[in-house]
């Protein structure tokens, strides 16, 4: 968990972040404060919160305490980092079928800051999805499962 970084602990706090953030890229990073992999994309978020303070806002949601989130998400692995800007949900293609979420972390504080610059970039043109400036080598690898499909 970082001290530095606001956290969302209901359905209501998110919407009025969502809504209410403007010019802004707003990060929901869902997880738990307990999990390692969660710790250390925390770190990364809170060592970059400053520099990005005029791009981003960023906010941790725990996974447990916002369910509708989780499940409208499809938040299967944590931590599952989301992104909005004017109320729209930005999408990043990642190399990958799911371009909803970022899931992992990010293997340094660089790659994040990249991204927010994208996604920034893109949606003040009027862009809902852009294309990652990441290393591909540096996206953590997951097998998406379709169940009943």
């Amino acid at each position: 968990m970082s001290l530095f970084l606001s956290k969302l602990c209901c359905k209501k706090d998110i919407d009025e972040v969502i809504k209410g953030v403007a010019e802004k890229v707003v990060v929901l990073r869902f997880g738990r404060d307990e999990d390692a992999v969660c710790l250390q994309l925390d770190e990364i978020l809170s060592k970059t919160s400053h520099e990005l303070s005029n791009m981003a806002s960023i906010y941790l949601v725990d996974v447990d305490k916002a369910p509708i989130y989780t499940r409208y998400f499809d938040i299967s692995f944590i931590p599952s980092t989301v992104f909005f800007f004017n109320g729209q949900h930005m999408k990043v293609d990642y190399g990958s079928p799911d371009h909803t979420k970022f899931v992992g972390s990010f293997k340094t504080k660089q790659d994040f800051i990249d991204l927010i610059e994208v996604i920034y970039r893109g949606a003040m043109r009027g862009k809902l999805i852009v294309q990652s400036p990441i290393d591909p080598r540096n996206i953590p690898k997951y097998d998406l499962l379709y169940h009943g499909i």
